[in-house]
């Protein structure tokens, strides 16, 4: 039997990524395993593999601690994920960023599926060279990157930073506010450097072939052809969108005169996207009729 092909979704940031990967969790012929960001290969350029040690480390701790907690089938579903945690450990530790272990860690429990991945968007943060090496590393691997409209996405990980760094986890204007004008001055890059589209969309289109990559929209994902068009882009069967959102993150309406600033920003994303994918989305036409 052929190795199953390698599915990477590498962004963007708040534009679905954590739906997609509960979706095609429940897809018969998709192994993901219990770890939906994994962190692999920025980790190895970043030089950072303690700390994601302790970061698997941590979270496989607090997964112990909760299936003490559960009742008996639920523990069971735990102890397969604290499974994952471990067996992701032994990669860290000892694979020395090579490929092979990667993809064994992915391929592992797959059985007879035909795709087994990883959902990182932060692989959208990577470099060309890097991209490409990732492209090459088996015979079939296939690269997701969502768009979702340029000044909601800023908002939403605005919002979702600010409940972060509030000490009680809730979200607050001036929390907010604060962190959209650090934003728009430069001032945090973790958020800025997530919402370059072009950059991204530079890279993955100079390292991966047309046919192994595939740019679809935030806004087709729930209602319309996304998940459809994601799921013919893998070979795999349709598969019907589950309800709700994942990680939707606490409500904050964005201001009018923030909602400007941001559109005026993000201008140079806007007519990067159109210009390469023939249009931006219709449902991004409100904020651009706001000028």
């Amino acid at each position: 039997m052929a190795d199953p092909r390698i599915f990477l979704c590498i962004g963007a940031t708040k534009a679905g990524t954590s739906w997609l990967y509960s979706a095609l969790s429940g897809h018969r012929d998709v192994h993901l395993r219990g770890i939906k960001e994994l962190h692999y290969f920025d980790t190895i350029d970043a030089g950072k593999e303690a700390r994601r040690i302790a970061e698997v480390e941590a979270a496989r701790k607090r997964l112990v601690r909760k299936a003490e907690a559960a009742s008996f089938f639920a523990r069971r579903r735990i102890q397969a994920r604290i499974a994952d945690h471990e067996a992701y450990l032994d990669v860290l530790r000892e694979g020395g960023g090579a490929d092979a272990p990667y993809l064994e860690y992915l391929r592992a429990g797959a059985g007879r599926r035909a795709v087994v991945g990883d959902v990182t968007p932060a692989y959208a943060l990577l470099s060309r060279e890097r991209l490409a090496q990732m492209a090459a590393m088996a015979p079939d691997v296939r690269f997701v990157y969502l768009l979702r409209d340029p000044v909601e996405r800023l908002w939403s990980h605005v919002r979702m930073m600010a409940a972060r760094r509030a000490p009680d986890g809730v979200l607050t204007r001036d929390r907010a506010d604060a962190i959209f004008r650090r934003t728009l001055k430069g001032k945090e890059d973790q958020i800025s450097v997530r919402c370059d589209y072009r950059r991204a969309l530079e890279a993955l289109f100079g390292a991966v072939a047309p046919a192994r990559r595939h740019v679809g929209f935030y806004e087709d994902l729930f209602e319309g052809p996304g998940l459809d068009q994601i799921c013919a882009f893998l070979g795999i069967a349709p598969l019907r969108a589950p309800k709700g959102v994942v990680h939707g993150g606490q409500s904050l309406e964005m201001r009018p005169e923030q909602r400007a600033e941001a559109r005026a920003w993000l201008d140079t994303q806007y007519e990067h996207v159109g210009r390469v994918m023939g249009q931006t989305h219709p449902r991004w036409q409100p904020t651009l009729a706001k000028v």
